[in-house]
């Protein structure tokens, strides 16, 4: 035993101590060397209620013999299926008693599992080729029987059943059409034979005629480990729609071509994959190619530019899904010039919906486009004009409107009509100049605004810019803070429209500063050059953003997150009027949120030595003593003044400040019963101004009414704990003063 290469293994004595060769050691694995000398039941106890009725056969004296006999063991330190023939032998002592067990054993796991791979992946084959589209077919030699065929094999021959038939007895139809005798020679000489579009007649209903069909197939000789053929393989697919497509498309293809001709389109014709092989007469007369020239590469030097790859890649993206091309793209004509033409190409489908070709057409569109550029052109001026039209209307009707109903409310005071109708007059004769020229809507969408030139003040210009705009600044809370010389400047230009560039430029800087934030209006002066400059601590301008900062639009297009605008229309007015006034303007920005500043240079002009009086931007308004003293705080003068005069037509005493440190003044030598306070004030806001006339003891029984154009639910909190008793939000609804005032009355 012990120098036998088989493995074996002897189970001796009482106990049965188990004693193995060599070649046992591989079966053991892991047991291997320890299992020397155990008990056998020690050795396998996870099979030993398996194997014990054999072996208690063996120590009675009857051998057996097992194949493949399947055991679950434990080796290689995890348990794992086994399969083993062996044969049990009982052995003798001198005595000739049973004194122990023989066993001569093989492992056969490896067969066995091959095996049923070989099983499996037979099995597995067979259900591929019956579910292949293709035709499949196997035949058994030397007689040609069939083994398999597929579906797609018996729908070909009728449904008829074939298998274990030979192909003399499943299709006898065939014996004149040379099929049985091609098959014998593939049989023969071991060469497989390869047919395309072969016409077959198949009997495929009982009865019923001979049909015609069309099959592409190949004939394969199978052969065994030997190299004998032991079979063939048939592998086709019935291509008879294909055919019958191809022929009827032969057959209109020139009556397509004719037609192609003598349209006035550049047409062409395409294959299935995609590729072009014909162009019409129109298309060569364009392009000056030559037959011999196309198809091929002949068409990449009639495209502008990269266009060609363009063109292709979506060329070959409806190839591949099937779906209609449609495409524009200028095309170099024969004397070199570059048309736009509209190409369109539609699939041409069989009956079964499968592409044959593609028939495209290609339209010049040129002068479409230029009819196209033309009315966009016109469309966009129509939409700048009127964009223009609003912009420049809307800030001079909030005066207007406060004002018309001061004078709802009657009265003979001649003082407070004067100072309404100046408010009225000033800024209608603003939106009367306006209207002037907008109403020239042929001139002003070519560019053509006419400027009425004059000497100006440029400190007069900036007095009604920051009068247009300081209702908005005092919403927002901002620091504003205006740096003027005493010595005046003067300046050639149109009034209304130098006040349209500043009030533009201090609206953006309110628009886009944080509330609370600064904004600074600055005058200098050199000799031949005045300079006015916007400046704020804001959202500041991205770089890329800056050199478009002028353009048209550019804010709407680039920051869709900034829909409010103030970058876009507003910049370009200004760029495009101070240009017209012979000046420059420019913009330095560090960066997002790093503020931004503009500056306006125009030429300076000598002005006589003394210019005209204008107003102060912070002077008082003082008027006689009415029933009811009321303090009016507000930096937006004619929104003081007009709500001024609306009290005193009441009857009441009415004081006005602009400015939060003289209202502080004022309330202290007047204590007035009822303060109207603005929030959005210049240096102190309204709510830290609230607080300070809440801690004078004059204040202590005075109603303070908070006026704003803040409207939110925190608003209102914050100006409750400010010490405001109202809230009123801008515009003021004239019914809730005159109630308020009733309650203190």
């Amino acid at each position: 035993m012990l120098g036998s290469k088989f493995p074996m293994f002897v189970a001796w004595g009482p106990e049965l101590g188990f004693l193995y060769n060599d070649a046992y050691a591989a079966i053991l694995g892991a047991k291997h060397p320890l299992a020397l000398g155990k008990r056998f039941q020690d050795v396998w106890p996870e099979i030993w209620d398996d194997i014990f009725p054999i072996v208690a056969q063996a120590l009675e004296g009857n051998p057996t013999f097992h194949e493949n006999l399947p055991l679950t063991v434990y080796r290689r330190g995890r348990g794992e299926q086994a399969w083993f023939t062996f044969s049990y032998s009982p052995t003798r002592d001198e005595s000739g008693n049973v004194a122990g067990m023989f066993c001569a054993v093989t492992e056969t796991t490896s067969q066995i599992l091959s095996e049923r791979h070989r099983i499996a992946e037979y099995e597995r084959m067979r259900r591929l080729f019956q579910q292949a589209p293709g035709l499949i077919a196997v035949l058994r030699e030397p007689n040609h029987i069939f083994e398999i065929a597929n579906d797609a094999f018996l729908q070909l021959v009728g449904q008829r059943d074939v298998v274990g038939k030979t192909v003399r007895e499943a299709l006898p139809e065939l014996a004149d059409q040379g099929f049985f005798e091609l098959l014998d020679t593939v049989f023969r000489t071991g060469h497989p034979f390869i047919a395309h579009e072969t016409l077959v007649r198949l009997q495929r209903r009982p009865d019923g005629p001979l049909e015609e069909r069309y099959v592409s197939f190949v004939y394969q000789p199978t052969l065994d480990y030997l190299g004998k053929i032991t079979g063939i393989f048939v592998e086709g697919s019935d291509v008879t729609e294909a055919v019958r497509a191809h022929r009827a498309l032969r057959e209109s293809e020139e009556r397509l071509r004719q037609l192609a001709n003598t349209i006035p389109q550049l047409a062409w014709i395409a294959d299935a994959a995609g590729s072009v092989n014909w162009y019409n007469d129109r298309w060569y007369e364009y392009t000056g190619t030559t037959v011999a020239e196309m198809p091929g590469s002949g068409a990449n030097g009639l495209f502008s530019g990269d266009m060609h790859s363009a063109v292709e890649e979506n060329w070959k993206a409806s190839v591949a899904n099937g779906q209609l091309f449609e495409m524009s793209f200028p095309l170099r004509a024969a004397n070199g010039e570059c048309r736009t033409f509209f190409s369109r190409a539609a699939p041409l489908r069989d009956g079964d919906g499968n592409i044959v070709q593609w028939f495209g057409t290609s339209t010049d569109v040129t002068p479409l486009e230029n009819a196209k550029d033309e009315l966009l052109e016109a469309n966009r001026r129509k939409d700048e004009f009127l964009a223009m039209l609003a912009h420049e209307l809307r800030n001079p009707l909030a005066p207007i409107a406060t004002a018309a109903e001061l004078l709802k409310l009657g009265g003979s005071d001649q003082a407070r009509l004067r100072k309404t109708g100046e408010v009225i007059s000033r800024q209608v004769t603003h939106m009367t100049k306006l209207v002037d020229d907008l109403l020239d809507v042929s001139r002003v969408t070519r560019g053509l605004v006419t400027l009425r030139m004059e000497p100006l003040d440029i400190h007069g210009i900036l007095l009604d810019a920051v009068e247009q705009t300081n209702a908005f600044i005092e919403t927002k809370c901002h620091r504003f803070s205006v740096l003027v010389p005493e010595v005046p400047f003067f300046v050639n230009g149109d009034r209304i429209r130098l006040i349209q560039v500043f009030s533009n430029l201090i609206n953006n800087a309110a628009k886009y500063t944080p509330s609370g934030g600064s904004i600074t209006l600055r005058v200098t002066g050199g000799e031949a050059s005045v300079e006015v400059t916007v400046e704020d601590n804001g959202a500041g301008v991205v770089p890329s953003l800056q050199p478009h900062i002028f353009d048209l639009f550019t804010q709407a297009e680039r920051t869709p997150d900034r829909a409010e605008g103030g970058l876009g229309l507003g910049l370009a007015l200004v760029k495009s009027v101070v240009g017209l006034h012979g000046g420059t303007v420019a913009m330095q920005s560090d960066g997002a949120g790093q503020g931004s500043v503009f500056t306006v240079s125009l030429p300076r002009e000598n002005g006589p030595h003394s210019a005209p009086g204008h107003k102060g931007l912070k002077n008082g308004f003082v008027r006689a003593a009415k029933p009811l003293q009321v303090l009016i705080v507000d930096d937006n003068r004619d929104a003081g003044d007009t709500l001024s005069l609306f009290l005193q037509t009441l009857g009441h005493q009415v004081l006005v400040s602009y400015n939060p440190f003289d209202a502080l003044a004022l309330a202290q030598r007047n204590s007035p019963a009822v303060l109207f306070v603005d929030i959005g004030l210049p240096d102190m806001d309204g709510f830290e101004l609230a607080r300070r006339l809440r801690a004078l003891p004059e204040m202590q029984r005075s109603l303070l009414v908070a006026v704003t154009g803040y409207g939110q639910a925190q608003d209102k909190v914050h100006a409750r704990e400010a010490g405001f008793d109202h809230y009123l939000v801008k515009p003021v609804n004239l019914d809730q003063v005159v109630t308020l005032l009733g309650t203190v009355i």
